[in-house]
């Protein structure tokens, strides 16, 4: 079975394709990838208009040869060629793994793919060497699956759902560096909510959709994977350098740095999907080349999937289903020396004492509060006032509140020891304030 041959397909060792032209003058040519489409289709590489290409457009039948990197065995794949595709999820996630092994082997400029070529797979038979159908031993997946879907059962919140998915990659699966995107539809963008072997949390940074391995698992709603060090695909971190000087003299720095490896040997993206709704993405990297296998694909894509329901369930449960009032009382008094938050509509930033705090949608719940608290005295809120604001102005209910509250929770967390918001029950919070506060909305930047 084809499915059985998907650890050949990995780039170990080089395969090749023949072809024959019109006049029976064969051709043999070494492909830069075979890339497994499903159990009855493989993709080839079309990086040039060469005799291969010239040949198949003729004569569609073509033979490929894949060597297993463990056993040795030789398969030799009869083929149909049926079309090309250049753009869409097939061709972006042969894109990928073509720029890894162009940036692995030094062929970065040569490398280009122009299309996927998708074929027929006719037959199979193993040629040379015995056919085991075995990969390279490791640690077996199913147990490692099984007990990450177990641990989410138990999560009665988003936020322990996003640490729970975190800490059974890395307890049950090996996988010591991974992160949680949520979906910002409004901005087209992702932005960080969870991650964990990192020395920075980069909670709160983000990702335009397209860009990256991330962005483009999520534009394409498909996992994207790549073996090998990739430098397009490597996110730049650059550290916050505070005020940035401007004409006004009041424009800072407000990207939080993405919290990836430096040097990233693996990476693998899968998109958290329900339906056609994208809801993020669980992006996973190591420092070892190949780390990441068709098995670990498979068993995330797995993962992601549940996460996707559990995600949908918690948060609407949050939304709809809140618990009763807490009795009011007045917010204990504050003592030390006074906090200015500076809040700037233009797009909702917030800076405490000219430390940026965050932006966009999180920004604007943050900033209401503070002003309720001021204003009001309040310290006591619940999910569905925020949603019915209008002044908030909040995207639709498919957008998740109750994520960005945890996105603000986890950087007042970060930043600020005086200002904390404390969960009081599903669908309810409340603002703990440590510090006078001053309050200095500026209209636009």
């Amino acid at each position: 079975m084809l499915s059985e041959l998907r650890h050949c397909f990995e780039g170990a060792v080089p395969s090749v394709v023949a072809t024959c032209a019109p006049d029976g003058t064969p051709n043999v040519a070494y492909l830069s990838q075979v890339h497994y489409v499903d159990a009855a289709h493989v993709a080839l590489t079309f990086q040039f208009f060469n005799t291969t290409r010239k040949n198949i457009l003729v004569n569609p039948r073509a033979v490929a040869q894949v060597i297993d990197p463990v056993s040795a065995a030789h398969y030799r794949l009869q083929l149909e060629y049926l079309r090309t595709e250049t753009d869409g999820p097939l061709f972006e996630n042969m894109k990928a793994k073509l720029a890894g092994i162009a940036s692995h082997t030094g062929m970065s400029k040569v490398f280009r793919l122009q299309g996927s070529d998708v074929y027929r797979v006719l037959d199979i038979e193993c040629v040379f060497g015995e056919s085991s159908g075995q990969a390279a031993p490791r640690q077996p997946l199913l147990p490692g699956l099984r007990a990450c879907l177990a641990g989410l059962a138990g999560c009665t919140d988003l936020a322990a759902l996003f640490d729970a998915t975190l800490q059974g990659l890395e307890r049950h699966c090996e996988v010591r560096h991974a992160m949680l995107l949520m979906h910002d539809a409004v901005r087209e963008r992702l932005y960080t909510v969870a991650s964990r072997g990192y020395p920075q949390s980069g909670v709160g940074s983000e990702i335009r959709i397209g860009e990256g391995i991330v962005g483009v698992a999520a534009r394409e709603r498909t996992p994207i994977r790549i073996g090998y060090t990739a430098q397009e695909y490597l996110y730049s971190r650059a550290v916050r350098e505070g005020f940035e000087k401007s004409a006004d003299g009041d424009a800072l720095e407000t990207e939080i740095p993405f919290p990836g490896l430096a040097e990233s040997g693996s990476q693998l993206a899968v998109p958290i999907t329900l339906g056609t709704r994208l809801l993020g993405v669980l992006y996973v990297e190591s420092p070892q080349e190949r780390r990441f296998t068709y098995e670990d694909e498979d068993a995330l894509a797995v993962l992601a999937g549940q996460l996707a329901l559990s995600i949908e369930l918690l948060a609407h449960s949050a939304e709809q289903h809140e618990d009763g009032a807490v009795a009011a009382v007045p917010p204990p008094a504050v003592q030390g020396a006074p906090v200015i938050v500076k809040h700037f509509a233009a797009d909702h930033s917030v800076f405490i004492d000219n430390d940026y705090l965050i932006k966009g949608v999180a920004g604007a719940i943050f900033w209401k509060l503070v002003r309720d608290y001021i204003d009001a005295g309040r310290s006591e809120f619940s999910n569905r006032e925020l949603r019915l604001d209008p002044a908030l102005k909040l995207p639709d209910i498919s957008d998740n509140l109750e994520a960005r509250l945890i996105l603000l929770q986890r950087r007042l967390a970060e930043r600020c020891a005086f200002l904390a918001i404390e969960k009081t029950g599903r669908g309810r919070f409340r603002l703990n304030v440590g510090r006078p506060l001053q309050l200095a909305d500026v209209p636009g930047h």
